[in-house]
């Protein structure tokens, strides 16, 4: 099933008001990498990674909770998500079925030629929904706003975000110096929901216009496909003509973020300011010769890099 953007103005709300209540501070936790910073002449886009770069990420990126947190986030997430568990096995069950409609769904995006696949987790939770059903082991209307809920309740318990320290303010400045912001990401479709939820503002009024935001799980495609970092080129050059070597991309992750970026034509920064989510991938043959233009522990050095204040 193709990504649907259906969400009604109260089930946004809804779901919005929801991550706020399941959300709390987290502080990023420091890393011994040396920061390089460089003066960054001539751009005139930035786009930013999500988790790990714009937002402490409670795992260092969607969808890797480890599989000893699952069962007991899925008990949770189900009752609050209307459902009832009648046996004990519901939980372990359907953390099993999660992974393995994941597995297929990425199999059969394979098959198709799609090198790295993204999932609709809306549709891999409906699946899920009716094993559980099917099996006896939940009771509750099935409805896909119950899905939607449920992928919600179960995300935010096993990769909480939070705002990287400075995020709003750094989004701000540059926002001020008239720069074209922009995402690229590995996402769901309650990525920009937990944005708004944790900065109180949707991406759009961030500065993020929705044509400027790449989400993997529109394209059924993730990073590190160059294909999502070529989207987002393509697109500021039609629009606003902004060439590849006039964009500066932020992300905390070498294969996934500063490799692709790299080879779109992107100049680079490896925000290294969060123990979680910083991803060296050193035994990874294709990341050995990579080197971003910049290193950053804090936002902030962005706008000084862009000013020439380094």
């Amino acid at each position: 099933m193709s990504p649907r953007e259906d969400i009604t103005v109260e089930q946004r709300a809804a779901l919005v008001g929801r991550i706020a209540a399941l959300s709390s501070p987290m502080a990023p936790m420091a890393t011994a990498i040396a920061p390089r910073l460089v003066p960054l002449a001539g751009v005139r886009a930035v786009a930013f990674d999500v988790y790990g770069t714009l937002v402490v990420s409670g795992t260092g990126d969607v969808g890797t909770a480890g599989p000893q947190d699952r069962p007991a986030a899925l008990a949770e997430a189900l009752g609050d998500a209307g459902f009832v568990a009648t046996s004990p096995r519901t939980g372990p069950v359907g953390a099993l079925r999660l992974i393995q409609h994941i597995e297929r769904a990425h199999a059969r995006l394979r098959a198709a030629g799609v090198e790295h696949p993204e999932i609709e987790i809306r549709d891999v939770w409906a699946d899920v929904l009716c094993d559980l059903r099917d099996a006896g082991l939940i009771t509750g209307g099935f409805t896909r706003d119950r899905a939607e809920r449920l992928a919600v309740e179960f995300e935010c318990r096993v990769n909480p975000v939070w705002p990287m320290p400075d995020a709003l303010e750094t989004l701000g400045r540059l926002r001020a110096s008239e720069l074209s912001l922009c995402i690229v990401s590995n996402a769901q479709f309650y990525t920009p929901l937990a944005i708004e939820a944790v900065f109180g503002r949707p991406p759009a009024a961030l500065g993020f216009a929705d044509e400027r935001c790449v989400w993997s799980y529109r394209l059924l495609e993730a990073k590190p496909s160059i294909a999502l970092y070529q989207r987002l080129a393509t697109h500021l050059m039609r629009s606003e003509g902004i060439g590849p070597h006039e964009v500066l991309y932020v992300g905390n992750d070498v294969r996934n973020d500063i490799w692709p970026a790299g080879r779109a034509g992107f100049r680079t920064a490896l925000f290294a300011g969060d123990r979680r989510s910083l991803r060296l991938r050193e035994d990874d043959p294709d990341c050995r010769a990579v080197q971003p233009d910049a290193v950053i522990h804090d936002l902030p050095r962005i706008v000084e890099m862009l000013s020439g204040g380094v």
